[in-house]
């Protein structure tokens, strides 16, 4: 007989070999530490594994977010995820970069001093919308002591159409949210339904160059011009601002001659995501003023206690600077020439989807994927079946197709929006276009889910 001598360090090497050792035998605790550790392999093994769970991120026809980044971006994202960017004396490289990309977009966007733009960047256009916002109300409020009137009843003037962060901004902020209503008509504001809601406590108008909910621009030009010609009237100095978070890294590109810019004077301020049609992952953004006098110095903050004396405007305070790193590793790449082909390209593929999807009957579009690519539709007649039901079949092929209805007085339409980026090529849109002429052949033939029968259907 031999005596067998267990070492627990040797016998847990042995064990690694397998797939997730002894650990595999009964789950993770989920919502308190483990009592013992494991080895990295193992770790990675379980959490890769779950992940698994979640669907593709380029079959994500409802995100506009970059799903997909060259490997060189990303080696250089990897170098810089243990730099914090807020620490500019640490790393003064990189706060250079920051500094070089708010004045590529702040030229892209027209400013006058794209040189010395007045700008931050921020971890995506929501913290964007929220400085933009902040320096509305300041001024406001400071022109409003300034002639001794009360300055306790702001209000901002938007569409239904607005993305949820100008919700929350006004609830945080305390300011009067003064909705424009969006029709099945009309799904964006005009100057003419702008207009009415402005008063001498409007802290701002904010228009939309690319909705989320159909991707198209609001009449950018026509409103600022309208609201200029009411300040004069009225002797006021109502700004206009842009959330240009979708559209701003197409419009200059795609549509370079279209006014909707610092090349409007009543334009104070714009917000751009650069993780969108930017190219990059999640999440950087970008918050442009057209002087710094739009910029109240009162919300500018100086910090010396990392070394060095550093102005900041964020309301985030740390953070990586691996995705500015990335941003500015596409300017450097593409140029102008490149993200023209990339937006064309995209442009092309979106037209195309929404033509082909146009002529498959049941469907009415809202958008044709011309101004951003991004397109959305809807059902002509959903008696029989809804978006709903037809994005839950395509769920059944790996798309993420998303189905909502539209904003306040028109919420009794239910549309799908596809969303085209960089990485969706046109050979995936052919497969699109099979599997939704096969659900919708499914759900025309059998109704809606619950009544039909259990038939398989066909992947092509």
């Amino acid at each position: 007989m031999h005596t067998v001598n267990h070492d627990p360090e040797t016998e847990q090497a042995l064990l690694s070999v397998a797939y997730g050792g002894r650990v595999a035998e009964r789950p993770l605790p989920k919502n308190r530490l483990p009592e013992g550790s494991v080895l990295p392999e193992t770790a990675h093994r379980f959490v890769h594994d779950e992940l698994l769970l979640d669907g593709s991120s380029r079959l994500n026809l409802a995100t506009f977010v970059t799903t997909w980044m060259e490997p060189q971006a990303q080696s250089l994202m990897v170098d810089a995820f243990d730099k914090n960017m807020i620490d500019k004396d640490e790393y003064p490289a990189t706060a250079e970069i920051e500094r070089r990309c708010v004045n590529i977009v702040a030229d892209l966007f027209n400013a006058q001093r794209h040189e010395t733009a007045c700008g931050v960047s921020t971890i995506g256009s929501s913290e964007a919308v929220m400085l933009a916002g902040l320096a509305l109300k300041w001024r406001w409020r400071e022109k409003c002591r300034a002639a001794g009137l009360p300055a306790d009843r702001p209000n901002l003037v938007l569409g239904t159409n607005v993305q949820v962060v100008w919700e929350k901004f006004c609830r945080y902020w305390d300011v009067e949210a003064r909705y424009v209503s969006i029709t099945r008509e009309r799904s964006t504001i005009t100057a003419e339904s702008v207009l009415p809601h402005v008063d001498e406590n409007t802290i701002g108008v904010v228009a939309i160059l690319g909705t989320t909910f159909t991707g198209q621009f609001e009449p950018i030009k026509d409103i600022a011009e309208a609201v200029t010609r009411l300040n004069a009237e009225r002797g006021w100095n109502v700004p206009v601002h842009v959330d240009a978070a979708s559209g701003g890294f197409v419009a200059p590109f795609l549509h370079p001659d279209l006014e909707w810019d610092f090349r409007l004077p009543v334009v104070k301020s714009i917000n751009v995501s650069g993780h969108k049609y930017g190219l990059t992952y999640p999440g950087v953004g970008f918050a442009i003023w057209r002087d710094v006098e739009d910029l109240p110095e009162d919300l500018v903050f100086h910090v010396n206690y990392l070394g060095g004396n550093m102005p900041t405007f964020t309301l985030n305070f740390s953070r990586p600077g691996n995705q500015i790193v990335a941003q500015y590793y596409n300017f450097v790449r593409l140029g102008r020439a490149g993200y023209y082909r990339i937006m064309r390209t995209l442009q092309e593929i979106a037209v195309s989807l929404s033509t082909e999807v146009g002529k498959l009957g049941p469907f009415e579009l809202l958008s044709d994927g011309s101004e951003i690519p991004v397109f959305a539709f809807a059902l002509r007649d959903p008696s029989k079946y809804t978006v709903f039901d037809l994005s839950s079949r395509m769920r059944q092929f790996g798309w993420q197709v998303p189905a909502y209805t539209m904003p306040a007085d028109a919420e009794d339409q239910a549309v799908l929006r596809v969303v085209v980026r960089e990485g969706f090529s046109a050979d995936l849109g052919d497969k699109f276009l099979d599997h939704l002429r096969d659900a919708v052949g499914h759900l025309e033939k059998y109704g809606r889910p619950g009544g039909e029968e259990l038939v398989p259907f066909t992947h092509t």
